[in-house]
Parts: structure tokens; sequence; C-alpha cells
């Protein structure tokens, strides 16, 4: 069930730049698995593959997704359940499951300018190593960024 409080307000604005977070189900640690992760990947690539969104930055934490993207055609609600949906389906087949692998909604944050692209990118990827995870950037293999290859980068 969506949570209301979430999407309140919404709109989607298409050119625009988001940083979405998506939150498995019962925060279970099912994307610290390179295979889910792989999974996800290649769904990111479809979506910009259909023309919907750019991804800009993006790293699969072991119980969520962080996502920094421009949205390219339709709306940011309707790109999110397809994502959720597919990637859903994808890494329930890996695991031979089925049900609801993604929680209900997201959180979004809107940048207002190009200008908070990079320090929203940075913050996003370093996430693995707040979480203490990994002490360099490239020891974690569950990320991407177009402006981020090191930990020199994060800066």
């Amino acid at each position: 069930m969506a949570n209301f409080h979430l999407l309140r307000g919404r709109t989607s604005q298409v050119g625009g730049y988001c940083s979405i977070t998506a939150v498995v189900r019962d925060r279970r640690p099912l994307l610290a698995q390179r295979d889910h992760a792989s999974l996800l990947r290649a769904e990111l690539q479809r979506i910009a593959q259909e023309g919907a969104a750019d991804t800009l930055a993006w790293v699969a934490m072991p119980d969520h997704l962080h996502w920094l993207l421009q949205l390219r055609q339709g709306s940011l609600g309707h790109c999110l359940q397809r994502f959720k949906s597919r990637s859903a389906r994808a890494i329930n087949s890996a695991m031979g499951s089925s049900g609801a692998f993604w929680q209900g909604g997201y959180y979004e944050h809107r940048l207002r300018c190009e200008d908070e692209l990079l320090t929203q990118a940075r913050y996003l990827v370093a996430n693995p190593l707040r979480k203490g995870l990994v002490t360099r950037i490239e020891e974690y293999p569950f990320w991407w960024c177009r402006w981020v290859s090191a930990s020199t980068d994060l800066a």
C-alpha cells in the first residue's frame, strides 16, 4: 500500500533532477549480493534505453537503493513503478521466490539546480564509506557515478 504522505504534493517535471531512495521490503539485505545488484544495474540501463530517465549516479546499499536521475519523459511515479516492478520480478526470479520485493513508495529529493548535482552524487556514492562497509569507495562494487570514479573524487 502506498504511503500517501510520501505522495502528497508530488509533481513530475521532465528535465528535472531527483535523488530517489527505494527500500527493500522489511529492510532485508538482499542487495548485498552481486547478482541482485547486477540486475538492478541492468534495469537502470533499460530505463535509460527506453528514454524514461538518465541515470547520473546510483549506489545499492544492502537494503536500499539510492538513484540520482534526470527525468526524460512521463512521470517520475510511472518511471519508478516500472523500475521497481521489473527489478522485483528479476530479483525474485533469481531467488526463486515471489511477492513484494520493495517497500511501497519511495523517498524523493528534487534538486533545484544543476549546481547541486555533483554534491548530491558525491553524497550518494559515499554512503558505503559512511556506513563502514568499506574504507575506500573503490572497494565497493555496487555503484556508478558520471563524475566520480575514485575516493579522491569525493572531496
